[in-house]
């Protein structure tokens, strides 16, 4: 009885609902993204946005929210002609008729009475959800970024020196590491008093506000396979990783 009970135990981020921000210009990404907008720029045979819809199935999210600007008849008609994957998951649309940033635009999506998830339409990853939401959960957040490790090579001598310009230091292409957002959060519903519809608010400045307030955001360190491919760098580096472990990012 003790094992039946455990197996069929609901897990933290099974049901969750989920905001995919597809709505950027993908200006990093030019001149590809010029006439394309970035949630479809394709990683193997498939946009990237969808193979996020794929890992968010495999957790059991199947009620998604895209918020669209930038191309977004592009998106819908994309989703619309590929009915195996609509049919499998509730897809609804947001359509901003001007940019309202990253943390703006989710006083346009309705009915988010529970803990959400929001994330970045442009990146590659294998996070586990239900690790992200139970720590979420524990730690009882108003907000959670989940956070990976970046390694940064300075390919430069960086000079230390003084007021009077006398050198006290030289380090030789320093590396510096820095937990980076890996654009995915998981939100619960009372943070929307704090974005004002019509304002413009960044995620950034969404944090500083909660932090102003007295809320208690936190970060979760992940250990995992993330790439944002907002870059052309990264973007042919998301390629090779999808090539080499695919089944990773798509199993569900």
């Amino acid at each position: 009885m003790k094992k039946s009970a455990k197996k069929n135990q609901r897990k933290p981020a099974t049901g969750l609902r989920a905001v995919i921000l597809a709505g950027g210009k993908g200006l990093r990404l030019k001149p590809y993204t010029a006439n394309f907008p970035k949630p479809l720029m394709p990683l193997g045979d498939k946009p990237v946005v969808e193979i996020l819809l794929l890992w968010l199935m495999r957790f059991g999210i199947k009620d998604v929210t895209l918020t669209l600007g930038h191309l977004a008849e592009m998106i819908r008609t994309y989703f619309h002609f590929h009915q195996p994957l609509s049919r499998q998951m509730k897809l609804r649309y947001v359509e901003e008729k001007e940019p309202t940033g990253t943390a703006g635009s989710l006083s346009l999506v309705r009915g988010l009475k529970e803990t959400f998830l929001v994330m970045n339409g442009d990146l590659l990853t294998d996070l586990d959800l239900n690790k992200f939401i139970a720590f979420h959960r524990k730690e009882k957040a108003i907000l959670t970024i989940a956070a990976h490790r970046r390694h940064l090579k300075i390919d430069f001598g960086v000079l230390e020196f003084d007021e009077a310009r006398r050198i006290t230091g030289y380090r030789e292409k320093p590396e510096q590491t820095h937990h980076v957002s890996m654009g995915i959060y998981a939100y619960e519903p009372r943070v929307l008093k704090y974005i004002k519809p019509g304002d413009y608010l960044d995620l950034p400045d969404l944090v500083l506000k909660l932090i102003k307030a007295g809320e208690k955001v936190c970060a979760f360190p992940a250990d995992c396979l993330w790439l944002d491919i907002g870059r052309p760098d990264d973007y042919a580096q998301a390629q090779e990783l999808f090539a080499a472990k695919r089944k990773r990012f798509e199993n569900v």
